[in-house]
């Protein structure tokens, strides 16, 4: 092949970038988006061209550190050490290179945020994730994980009163119903070739109780590449609707007389090839039991934005007691049963939805369970029962983004690992935004969340 503008030479890179540079050329690819999640759950980030893509593959692309203290409404919050003055650069993971089927032309790549030097920066929510399961490796465990994610599919149209723009779904199908498999067929389709394209295994697929309600989800993999799955298909599922004239949203609660998205987090623990989850145990209650303690500030980081507590009410399947059980989806943390011969049993966290940043959700559970089996923590008896027909028996999870972000400073180990400048930056961002969806209606909050999200 032959050499790159940039004047590098294909000969001095490593392997992954020697591949990537081939298949760009040989897919056509003019456009790569080095893609980050940022502190408000946003998926952002800036393209290289094919011509200049050997230099990034290296230096990557530079940014300013402003970025990590933008709330969801590009409000700049005033965070010290993330203001005008400031570089870093957004490096892409050469692992994790797809095209994007949706957008031909382009393909993305997953990035950290690094210092100009090349060190990790200590507000790069991916880097925060990679330290969590280091983290966990030390006491000889390892997380798989699968995000199931829900969204609503319609189409965004005018306000007729002159209000925000508003979603309006693309049917009133039943829950599970075979119209609904019908009404979507086209969809349904276009998005799981474009996700298998993309190495993301489809697991399975189905319409939900909301209208225009979709699930689908992929197969479990490694904590990390989990959560990178997770930003593929929340912008693939986005992607694929636009190019059909559609809208699909990911927001906890798009519609608020509606049934909510959530993208419920599966997680095992294996020790080498062990599935630590498999069976009742010590380390497995203990890990139940550092997700139950450390829950109300955990809250603040897997349901990451005001749209979130809507979604997070009694009676509607989203966990919002800090309470566990066998197959109990009205308790937070469910304990699921394997399906078939060749299933694993997982823990299921259903306090989690799409609008958080699937890497800072991730790391900070590690962080929690991790700190259960270290303590040996007791996670008490199995509930049974919706606990919300036993008023005042079990403890509620926070009501609202603020009474998480209270609950979540008030947490020392989740503080000390998120670290001193990226807790800063993310209470500030998640202030702001209680603060400013607090000035405005709901359909002022429900617009901007499906627009985001």
């Amino acid at each position: 092949m032959r050499d790159r503008p940039s004047g590098i030479r294909t000969s001095q890179l490593d392997p992954h970038a020697r591949r990537i540079l081939e298949r760009a050329e040989l897919e056509g690819i003019e456009l790569i988006r080095f893609l980050y999640a940022d502190h408000g759950g946003v998926i952002r980030g800036k393209a290289a061209s094919r011509s200049r893509l050997a230099e990034r593959l290296g230096t990557g692309i530079g940014h300013t550190v402003a970025m990590m203290a933008m709330n969801m409404l590009d409000q700049l919050q005033d965070v010290e050490q993330l203001g005008p003055v400031g570089e870093v650069r957004i490096v892409p993971d050469p692992a994790t290179y797809v095209p994007l089927p949706h957008a031909p032309g382009a393909a993305a790549m997953l990035s950290d945020l690094r210092r100009p030097d090349g060190s990790p920066w200590e507000a790069c929510a991916r880097t925060f994730l990679k330290d969590a399961i280091a983290e966990l490796a030390t006491e000889g465990y390892t997380l798989v994980a699968a995000f199931e994610p829900e969204f609503t599919l319609g189409r965004r149209l005018p306000d007729p009163t002159g209000g925000p723009d508003r979603l309006v779904p693309l049917d009133d199908s039943l829950c599970y119903a075979n119209i609904g498999f019908d009404t979507a067929h086209d969809y349904a389709v276009k998005l799981v070739r474009a996700l298998e394209t993309q190495g993301l295994r489809v697991e399975h697929y189905h319409p939900e109780l909301g209208p225009g309600q979709q699930e689908l989800s992929i197969r479990h993999a490694p904590a990390l590449r989990a959560a990178d799955n997770h930003v593929l298909f929340r912008e693939t599922a986005r992607g694929v609707a636009m190019r059909m004239q559609m809208w699909a949203t990911l927001a906890p609660k798009p519609l608020a007389d509606q049934a909510g998205n959530g993208a419920h987090l599966h997680l095992s623990l294996w020790d080498d090839k062990v599935n630590v989850f498999g069976e009742d145990n010590d380390v497995r209650a203990a890990f139940i039991g550092g997700l139950l303690a450390h829950l109300p500030g955990l809250t603040a980081l897997t349901c990451g934005s005001v749209n979130s507590f809507r979604r997070l009410a009694p009676r509607t399947w989203a966990g919002a007691y800090a309470v566990y059980g066998p197959d109990n989806r009205e308790a937070a943390v469910r304990v699921c049963s394997a399906l078939g011969e060749s299933g694993e049993p997982n823990l299921e966290l259903k306090t989690s939805d799409s609008s958080a940043n699937p890497y800072l959700s991730l790391g900070a559970v590690i962080h929690a369970g991790l700190d259960g089996i270290r303590r040996g923590l007791d996670p008490g008896e199995p509930v049974g029962v919706d606990p919300d027909t036993l008023p005042g028996r079990y403890p509620r999870l926070p009501a609202s983004l603020g009474e998480a972000l209270d609950a979540l400073e008030a947490d020392e180990v989740l503080m000390e690992a998120l670290g001193p400048l990226r807790r800063r930056a993310y209470v500030a961002v998640k202030r702001s935004e209680a603060a400013a969806f607090a000035a405005h209606d709901t359909a002022y909050e429900l617009y901007h969340h499906v627009r985001a999200f």
